[in-house]
């Protein structure tokens, strides 16, 4: 879609000369190449139907969106540091006057009185209710009504045009060639299948477990067999204690139905915290999200469990965690609906979330959220922690390209975004590969557990967060010595994005390891063209933690570890830079990859992360697609970040 987000899938974008307008002759704006599966064309539409159609606006110097970010970033910018607030991220990518102008005369030179015309509050939109003749004349097209094998119908056109003068202020048209909706069963439990349903038993790559303990150890000569606080701060050097809580942080996402409990995070506290018996998460409930109590279990409060007994823990009693519990009960929600919260322009920036993906609200089905949609009224912490990840083969190019462009701006704010890697090495969730029915490098290829394609997951693979990947205490071996890949239960997932261009920042060391280090895999099977963002950043243990889960321990594995541990290491960085006087790290993906940081991660060369068919990437010197830069060196990184602006 734009440069620096979507260069590996395009629309196919071509020129057309179909009309004499009034103005500029007409050129061709987007095309559909296929019919998604379930999909048949019925008949045409009726011309004295009404459409509500919806002109997204290009944004102002969203193109420029990685520079900005680079600028306030990257440890050699003079402007290191220097965040954004959110008045000027609003003002530096609005549409531009000339852009809402130009569209507007546009549709009043078409017979559209200016009544009729709607600009949104934040200028994103040009909205207009037209009749199928109107929206056929105005776009040079034909409206077709197709109907789906489960009786759902859509309206759709196989492509449309703009005048030349219009096009380049206009990103895209709804209703138009778009078939982003997937046709799900809903219930009062929730869909299944949509970016909406994460928190769903099974769903966004939860983590997964080792059984229950019979019996609990908590010295560092057991950590290849069971991961506890003191392992953790012995492998990462994490002997810190917060001195500028008040100024500091830290959050953490979790989706309903996914909660914690109370009890646990006491027991947890009791053998590994006392100062933290009794102490429960700040709580801020998104689109009615809540502490569910009606479903138990691993499947549903072990992510939750995990996240909060070891980010608190290892962030210490003195500094409070943010839990975001996103999402009611009957409907969910996706990771859009967080963003909106934090962000209230993002709400309906490039025309808002998507019906068929993230949940609306208020909710109209039975005990839903009635309140209105949070949009803006959430203050974002310093560091946010993500245990959750779709594949990108879920979800449409122009999807993940909106999403990614918020989390840009986040990193413009200041704002630390982490996310997991994945559990599927370089498969995706599920273990689900591309079958090669469809484009490579595109979403078009149908997932199953027999493909052979690498299934890349998102957002690890936005350019604008830090992906987490997964690495272990090698069975045998002490805390003392070097960390592998994780190849216990899960696999770190990793590799390289089929919908992102590699950002700047990361090109030397993925070049490094393309030269040193190329797979020999036919480039049928992964994205082999060295011009794709690699995944992911750095990694954290993800094998054998102890977690206190429904009054039970048990040892749980996954990236959903990694994410949390990483967010409390930065939280505490972020403590000391605030208690010098210094603002918080933002976005650190440019600073790790930096020379100047060199050797401030504990590089992980053993291991792989097998899937597809396939014994996946292998761990080797310096960046690699299975655990990024390596582990963090606490110590080493609180004494670099320390001696930046």
């Amino acid at each position: 879609m734009r440069s620096g987000l979507v260069c590996l899938v395009v629309l196919a974008l071509g020129l057309s000369a179909l009309a004499e307008p009034n103005l500029s002759p007409y050129q061709l704006h987007e095309k559909r190449t296929y019919v998604p599966s379930g999909w048949s064309l019925d008949r045409r539409h009726s011309p004295d139907a009404v459409l509500p159609l919806r002109f997204a606006l290009t944004q102002s110097n969203i193109e420029d969106i990685e520079k900005y970010l680079m600028e306030v970033s990257h440890p050699t910018s003079p402007s290191y540091g220097a965040h954004w607030t959110a008045s000027e991220i609003v003002k530096k990518f609005a549409p531009s006057d000339a852009t809402v102008t130009t569209v507007r005369l546009w549709l009043e030179e078409n017979g559209f009185d200016g009544s009729r015309i709607t600009v949104t509050p934040n200028r994103g939109w040009i909205e207009v209710h037209a009749t199928v003749g109107e929206a056929e004349r105005l776009l040079q097209t034909e409206y077709h009504v197709y109907g789906h094998e489960t009786g759902h119908e859509h309206v759709a056109c196989d492509a449309y045009h703009l005048p030349a003068h219009v096009k380049p202020h206009i990103d895209f048209v709804t209703p138009t060639v778009h078939f982003d909706s997937k046709i799900v069963k809903r219930s009062g439990s929730g869909g299944q299948g949509t970016a909406r349903t994460i928190g769903q038993p099974g769903s966004g790559n939860p983590p997964k477990s080792g059984g229950q303990i019979k019996t609990l150890f908590n010295e560092l000569a057991n950590c290849d067999q069971q991961i506890t606080p003191i392992c953790l701060r012995a492998l990462y050097g994490l002997i810190y204690e917060p001195l500028a809580a008040n100024k500091n942080s830290y959050g953490i996402v979790e989706y309903t139905p996914q909660a914690y409990v109370q009890a646990d995070l006491n027991m947890f506290a009791t053998n590994f915290s006392r100062g933290l018996v009794g102490v429960a998460p700040q709580v801020v409930s998104i689109d009615g999200g809540y502490a569910q109590t009606e479903h138990t279990g691993f499947d549903y409060n072990g992510e939750s469990n995990l996240d909060l007994q070891y980010g608190m823990n290892l962030v210490t009693s003195k500094q409070k965690v943010t839990l975001y519990q996103v999402g009611d009960m009957p409907q969910g929600a996706s990771f859009n609906n967080f963003l909106d919260a934090i962000d209230g322009t993002y709400c309906s920036f490039e025309g808002g979330d998507d019906p068929a993906e993230d949940g609306i609200y208020p909710d109209g089905l039975p005990d839903g959220y009635t309140g209105p949609e949070a949009c803006g009224t959430v203050k974002p912490a310093n560091v946010i922690s993500t245990s959750y990840s779709y594949n990108e083969a879920d979800l449409t190019p122009f999807y993940t390209a909106r999403q990614c462009a918020e989390y840009a701006k986040l990193g413009l704010m200041g704002v630390t975004v982490l996310y997991s890697s994945g559990d599927y090495g370089v498969a995706g969730n599920g273990g689900l590969c591309l079958e090669p029915n469809g484009t490579i490098f595109s979403s078009l290829g149908t997932q199953t557990a027999t493909g052979s394609i690498f299934n890349p997951s998102f957002p690890g693979t936005c350019p604008y967060i830090t992906s987490v990947g997964a690495t272990q205490v090698n069975p045998g071996f002490s805390v003392l010595e070097p960390e592998g890949a994780c190849e216990q239960i899960i696999y770190s997932g990793g590799g390289f994005s089929n919908y992102f261009a590699m950002p700047e920042y990361q090109q030397e060391a993925v070049a490094s390891y393309l030269k040193n280090y190329s797979p020999q895999y036919p480039p049928s099977i992964w994205n082999s063209t060295g011009t794709s963002r690699g995944f992911p950043d750095l990694s954290a243990n993800g094998a054998n933690y102890v977690v206190a889960v429904d009054g039970k321990y048990y040892l749980i594995f996954g990236t959903s570890c990694s994410s949390p541990v990483s967010g409390a290491i930065f939280t505490m960085i972020n403590d000391a830079r605030l208690a010098v006087g210094k603002n918080p790290i933002g976005f650190i993906n440019p600073t790790i990859y930096s020379s100047s940081f060199a050797n401030a991660f504990n590089d992980i060369t053993m291991g792989g992360n097998q899937g597809c068919g396939t014994a996946g990437y292998t761990a080797v010197p310096g960046w690699d697609p299975v655990t990024g830069l390596g582990t963090p060196n606490f110590p080493k990184l609180v004494a670099k970040w320390l001696l930046l602006p």
